[in-house]
């Protein structure tokens, strides 16, 4: 770490709890005093991120200095005075007590057995202000800052709880570092490859392994957040919640500003888009993001939020399902219609902050507004199946203009869907974190070999190589049986696919090898090898905590390891692809042993959930 810095880092000082909710929403949060938690260290600093945000001038090296990682600390390295510290006389030392306070918001969460939102929210975080920099403003907020009274384990055990402890689900008001790592990965690797998320600005380590995670998005709040009003009645609350969403939407620049007759219908055509492309963007890329009526575990426009039980699967493992203790999640078909009820909730929402009664959800399950959800989520799977060919977006817009086209590619969809599905013949099982049933057949490798085969070959591959190039690791002896309706399948996916391309040709007028020239150098992308996982994102995570805790990584290296990481997995024919070999030369030797180790697990797991 370097001793000493030109800069003062002042930007830090307005990140003081202040923020525009308070004023907005008087009844929004629980206010808490803070006090420093000592004893804590930067494991890591997204210098990319500050740098976008303004906190770091632009010409910032990517490096930690003295000044810096006690300016982190300073900011970030607080727990509340929850009201069990407040009831035994446990607040700490008054030199530890940060002036002014900080909210945990209130909003909808069904492990509340209360429904309406009155005991809900940030069970174990807090808002730590708005920040406003390079044009645009943007909410942080950091996770394991201790217990609030709006956590579960207050609500349903009737009792205060001390930060800490372990003895009540939902109740001890910390962080996991090593979650905290993968989380971060994670969402660096979505955002890198266009995948709306909140991002992690720093992670805080301590020495019992927990973590103070500082996160930050230029809108944090979630349909949850306005549905706790809905659910109540609070008719001038919700007004407010909504009006406030819409100003900070059109004053960031993400939305026009609108007539105040359109500005809510703007609104819920906006939700129903997000809603949509994101619930396809999950199908096809298999992210696993819970969706629920409560509108918890998502951002108002559908980014991702709370990494706790969000995954990528390497195949279609559609029968997964998160254990979260009394509960077991949604599956990834189910969130479709998951997020097709957030947007009904909207619909009634809008139509009782313009008529001021609230009318049953009932009444909204044909609102023009599902109609729109249904056009915009089939349209988008059929751009990034498009996508997944190896076609650009400029030719994906005019073959979907081509009837012919659009019918060969939906019968294509269909094919492809029918491998997507197929389920192992062992069954479902157990799981450290849920239950599954595996996939035995990824698609991605077929999608990214037949362009190279047909750019070489004029005979079509026999259907037993096709079955043997998507058989994946999961599929066991029972499962490469090939049975005559199998290999029809096979025979019948690889004919529909080259008449998709012959179609291509005609409505690009472009010739067979130029064309499919260009699907090998983008499919071979976007269906990359060696594509991560959830599994492949905790066992990387661990990597770097192993080589952290024997002091072989720094947190710069924790910083240009993820970095790095990151740019390796990247899905986007448009973006540089980095070769690896190069990447790992510009790392220290440090970097490029766990650097090298965390590809080798993305590769091992590629297939797994």
């Amino acid at each position: 770490m370097q001793k000493t810095t030109k800069h003062n880092y002042k930007r830090f000082d307005a990140i003081d709890g202040s923020h525009p909710y308070r004023q907005a929403l008087p009844e929004g949060y629980v206010d808490y005093q803070v006090r420093t938690r000592r004893g804590g260290e930067v494991f890591y600093f997204n210098f990319a991120l500050a740098r976008e945000m303004g906190l770091l001038p632009q010409r910032h090296p990517d490096r930690m200095n003295r000044a810096l990682a006690e300016k982190i600390l300073q900011t970030f390295a607080i727990e509340v005075i929850n009201e069990y510290d407040i009831a035994h006389g446990t607040e700490g030392p008054a030199k530890d007590i940060r002036p002014g306070t900080y909210m945990a918001t209130r909003y909808l969460q069904l492990q509340h057995r209360d429904k309406m939102g009155r005991t809900s929210g940030d069970g174990r975080s807090i808002w730590n202000g708005m920040f406003s920099g390079r044009g645009k403003q943007w909410d942080i907020s950091s996770c394991g800052t201790g217990t609030t009274c709006l956590s579960p384990a207050v609500a349903n055990e009737g009792k205060l709880f001390k930060t800490g402890d372990a003895n009540a689900s939902y109740g001890s008001g910390r962080a996991d570092l090593g979650d905290a790592l993968a989380a971060a990965l994670m969402s660096e690797v979505l955002h890198r490859n266009e995948i709306g998320t909140e991002r992690t600005l720093a992670l805080i380590a301590f020495g019992d392994g927990t973590s103070i995670n500082v996160r930050a998005a230029p809108n944090l709040l979630r349909p949850a957040h306005l549905f706790s009003y809905l659910k109540q009645g609070d008719h001038a609350g919700l007004k407010a919640a909504v009006d406030y969403y819409i100003e900070r939407q059109v004053g960031n620049g993400v939305w026009p500003a609108q007539p105040p007759q359109r500005r809510y219908k703007h609104l819920l055509q906006q939700v129903a888009t997000d809603f949509a492309r994101a619930t396809a963007r999950f199908e096809s890329d298999y992210i696993f993001c819970w969706m629920e009526w409560d509108g918890d575990n998502i951002l108002m426009d559908a980014s991702i939020l709370d990494y706790g039980s969000v995954r990528q699967f390497g195949l279609y493992h559609h029968e997964y399902r998160y254990d979260d203790v009394d509960r077991m999640s949604t599956s990834i078909p189910e969130q479709k219609s998951k997020a097709k009820y957030i947007v009904q909730t909207f619909a009634q929402l809008i139509d009782f902050v313009e008529n001021g009664s609230k009318r049953p959800i009932a009444d909204f399950r044909r609102h023009e507004s599902l109609r729109l959800f249904e056009q915009v989520f089939l349209r988008h799977k059929h751009e990034l199946f498009l996508d997944k060919l190896g076609f650009t977006a400029a030719q994906t817009q005019r073959l979907l203009a081509d009837g012919s086209a659009l019918a060969l590619l939906s019968q294509l969809r269909r094919s492809v869907s029918y491998f997507e599905r197929a389920k192992s013949a062992a069954g479902p099982y157990d799981i450290h974190d849920g239950i599954t049933w595996d996939a035995i057949f990824c698609v991605r490798d077929i999608l990214r070999e037949l362009p190279g085969y047909h750019l070489h070959h004029a005979q079509p591959l026999a259907d037993a190589q096709v079955l043997e190039i998507m058989f994946s690791n999961y599929a066991g002896d029972d499962d490469r049986r090939l049975t005559r309706g199998r290999c029809r399948q096979a025979r019948l996916l690889q004919a529909l696919y080259l008449q998709v391309v012959a179609r291509a040709q005609e409505v690009l007028d472009v010739s067979r090898s130029r064309l499919l020239g260009q699907m090998v150098r983008r499919a071979v992308v976007v269906n990359r090898y060696d594509r991560i996982t959830g599994d492949s994102m905790i066992y990387a995570a661990d990597e770097m905590m192993q080589a952290w805790q024997a002091h072989t990584l720094t947190s710069n290296g924790v910083y240009a390891t993820c970095r790095r990481f990151a740019a390796c997995q990247s899905t986007r024919p448009e973006q540089p692809q980095p070769d690896r070999q190069h990447v790992l030369k510009q790392s220290t030797p440090a970097q490029r042993r766990v650097l090298n180790s965390m590809l080798r697990m993305v590769t091992e797991y590629r297939e797994s959930v």
